[in-house]
């Protein structure tokens, strides 16, 4: 399909009516300001001080996805996978290990020995909250997370754990039967 460009005037072709456009909005913003200034009252803040002031969140926003644990400091995944398996841009990889004999569980279930995710890999979906049969994954609400390297970018267990905390909710399967 070929879109027909319309032929421009000379006028037109100079860009004129664009820049004189632009040059308007700056200098209604500016006479806003000033008459602001000389008059004494606040004029309408466009700037938006970052760190100090942050963007409010709305309902539903699906943010970037952490482990979390209990309120005992138990892990709450069972390294069922299913989040990697989910995973649309294959951001996450679990390796699966087994609980250390003296604990209570370690006849019961699997932890994970590593769990990765690839942040800029991400594309924060939720789907592997959704899947999570332990609700062992949860999506933060932070929308800043940075780094200085494409290896910063990729968070371990540790650094899920660090950034996902505790989340104070019944788990199931620790319920006596």
């Amino acid at each position: 399909m070929t879109v027909p460009r319309p032929n421009l005037s000379w006028y037109e072709r100079l860009y004129l009516p664009a820049v004189v456009g632009g040059l308007a909005v700056t200098l209604r913003r500016f006479s806003g300001t000033l008459g602001a200034l000389v008059t004494g009252r606040r004029a309408a803040r466009v700037t938006m001080y970052y760190p100090e002031e942050k963007w409010a969140v709305p309902r539903g926003y699906r943010g970037a996805p952490t482990l979390v644990k209990d309120e005992d400091g138990r892990e709450k995944c069972v390294a069922c996978q299913l989040c990697e398996f989910i995973c649309p841009p294959r951001a996450i990889r679990v390796v699966p290990g087994e609980i250390p004999g003296g604990d209570p569980s370690a006849k019961i279930e699997k932890a994970p020995r590593e769990f990765y995710i690839d942040m800029i890999r991400c594309i924060y979906c939720g789907m592997c909250e959704e899947v999570c049969p332990e609700e062992a994954i949860y999506l933060l609400k932070d929308y800043s997370l940075t780094g200085q390297s494409r290896a910063e970018m990729v968070h371990d267990k540790a650094r899920l754990y660090e950034l996902g905390g505790v989340m104070p909710r019944p788990i199931r399967k620790w319920a006596a039967k």
